[in-house]
């Protein structure tokens, strides 16, 4: 019997250890929503030990709920006038990066902005096929001595990893503490979507943002008015550029406030005010009042429509990262994408927008598929030994380079002033190219992508200084600049080029604007690919321009090898054109010609 007894101890032992310790990976991504999914693609591409951890039972289960009315603000631009992949990229902000071509929203919903439901089914088929462990919620993070990570699941199942990316998104309803009376309202995680259910009544929404504004739109043919309410401005992103800001489709009630309809904006913030409940109406209280002044309009129902934070809840105090100190719903990290207090942690998604709030698209899919993608090639160079993805390319073939990159790349385009392209100089006559790195990363370039800097030149996308804000008239007569000698007064998205001596210090030697174009298209030979040369030749020193054969068997008799880098890199190299060239316009034509004479 004692023996019978140890055995069947030892089993629960052993069962016990086999439920409580569970896998072990080299990356854990807890969350399987779009940023989950993306930088779990990267690294089932590269053949990494990864696991994802979804705490429901299908991926993107965010927009099982959200939006409320169901219906995404994201473009499903399916036609562009093109065919290039990664210029119709641009204009698609649904779809994640992928070598599946199948796999782009345009095949799930015709609709210009879809339906919730079709983006959840394009991530079901999106992850299919991905190490993710559904019905698992991580309830505890914390590390072991030995720098790894040990998380704990509501089943109480250990699992541990080296690294550890955390995709869980800003999805905690944000309900104000210091709001007194905050529990006679309704959030808009849980508020009705049937319109009926307003009829008639006088409605009050907190939060003049996206969600406000959607849950404005759907009730307000029923109400008898709506008013919205918030601390600050109106912000609308037609103004200000920034996507996450007021959507014109649903700015209904700026319409119905302005043309005097009854329903209002009021700037207010809630440490100032208290709501009450009387006669079964709620009544605005401003605290600054005396105690039997309230307001003269009651309501039948306030909804409190003011955004979500990340959740912090799930980290233990020795690897809780460090809040944002300018904006408090964001974990601080690093222009890596690293926790700034946790070593080996890093941060995937739309909670990337840490580093670029209101300024570029980092909270958004069309955002942040860029940054996943950056964060997976910095943890390829850190963790294994891969440098960040370039090419070598003679200074010659930088200018054709560069006009290409200008005219397709979709990162850079979305993530303006954020992500850039560098073209790393070297003293070779060669240059080594980088795209869509961290531009808030120079200064720890080798750290980041495996590279040595000295001398650069990188390029992004930017808007006018000045152009872009909350109630600025950018529709105004002079807003284009169509003048390439002013290209530094452009307004619009254009791209901006800027050399530099070194990562460090006051190091910008000069920079170069290529002006705005109406339909982005960066190809005219005389407003920008010869200014865009002339810049490129200052920074060089040298003539960049492409020579037919002939000028450059007449710069060797009369200079021998003091020549043009295109004769050097083309002609000598017997890529010179051949005798039946056509020349129409200044453009050659040729099946072994290598440029055009520009």
């Amino acid at each position: 019997k004692l023996i019978m007894a140890v055995v069947s101890l030892w089993i629960l032992l052993v069962i016990f250890t086999v439920r409580t310790v569970g896998e072990s990976s080299q990356y854990c991504i807890i969350g399987a929503g779009p940023g989950g999914l993306q930088i779990g693609y990267f690294f089932h591409r590269e053949g990494r030990n990864y696991t994802v951890f979804e705490r429901n039972s299908t991926a993107g289960s965010f927009f099982l709920h959200y939006p409320r009315h169901r219906t995404l603000i994201s473009i499903n631009k399916r036609h562009t006038g093109s065919t290039n992949k990664e210029f119709n990229f641009r204009h698609d902000w649904n779809s994640l990066i992928t070598h599946n071509q199948s796999l782009q929203m345009k095949y799930y919903s015709k609709k210009y902005f879809p339906h919730a439901d079709d983006y959840v089914r394009y991530l079901q088929d999106f992850a299919s096929g991905m190490n993710i462990h559904y019905n698992t919620e991580i309830t505890s993070v914390d590390k072991l001595r030995d720098g790894s990570f040990h998380l704990l699941d509501q089943k109480s199942n250990s699992h541990h990893c080296k690294v550890l990316v955390i995709s869980t998104g800003v999805w905690v309803p944000n309900v104000p503490q210091d709001l007194k009376g905050v529990e006679h309202t309704v959030g808009y995680e849980s508020v009705s979507v049937n319109p009926e259910d307003f009829e008639g009544k006088v409605v009050l929404i907190l939060g003049r943002g996206n969600s406000g504004f959607e849950t404005a739109a759907n009730i307000v043919g029923n109400t008898a008015y709506i008013h919205m309410a918030a601390r600050s401005r109106l912000k609308q992103a037609y103004q200000t550029h920034y996507v996450g800001d007021i959507r014109a489709v649903n700015n209904e009630l700026i319409d119905t406030y302005q043309l005097k309809s009854l329903d209002g904006q009021v700037e207010i913030d809630s440490s100032n005010y208290a709501i009450e409940r009387r006669d079964g109406k709620l009544y605005i209280k401003t605290l600054f009042e005396v105690e039997d002044r309230t307001s003269q309009h009651p309501y039948d129902c306030i909804i409190r429509c003011l955004g979500f934070t990340f959740d912090f809840s799930i980290f233990n105090d020795s690897v809780k990262p460090l809040t944002h100190s300018s904006y408090a719903k964001y974990p601080r990290m690093s222009a890596k994408y690293e926790a700034e207090n946790v070593p080996n942690m890093f941060f995937a998604g739309t909670v990337t927008h840490s580093l670029d709030y209101r300024k570029a698209a980092g909270g958004f899919i069309h955002g942040f598929r860029y940054t996943a993608q950056a964060l997976s090639r910095h943890l390829e160079w850190r963790y294994h030994g891969m440098p960040w993805p370039s090419v070598v390319l003679p200074i010659s073939d930088l200018l054709d380079h560069l006009v290409k990159r200008i005219n397709e790349a979709s990162g850079p385009y979305q993530m303006f002033g954020v992500l850039a392209d560098f073209v790393l100089i070297r003293g070779d006559g060669t240059i080594v190219y980088l795209e869509e790195v961290p531009i808030d990363a120079m200064g720890t370039f080798k750290e980041m992508t495996g590279h040595e800097i000295g001398s650069f030149i990188l390029w992004n996308f930017e808007y006018g200084e000045g152009y872009s804000g909350p109630g600025e008239d950018v529709l105004r007569r002079d807003r284009a600049i169509g003048d390439p000698l002013i290209a530094d007064q452009s307004n619009f998205l254009h791209p901006v080029l800027y050399f530099y001596s070194s990562p460090h210090g006051d190091s910008l030697k000069s920079y170069h604007h290529i002006v705005e174009n109406f339909l982005t298209d960066w190809t005219d030979r005389k407003d920008h690919i010869l200014p865009l040369r002339r810049f490129l030749e200052s920074v060089f020193e040298v003539d960049l321009t492409n020579y037919f054969a002939e000028d450059c068997f007449e710069f060797i008799l009369l200079h021998g090898t003091d020549i043009p880098p295109s004769c050097q890199q083309h002609y000598l190299q017997g890529y010179g054109l051949s005798d039946d060239v056509v020349e129409v316009e200044g453009y050659a034509d040729s099946s072994n010609a290598c440029s055009s004479h520009i």
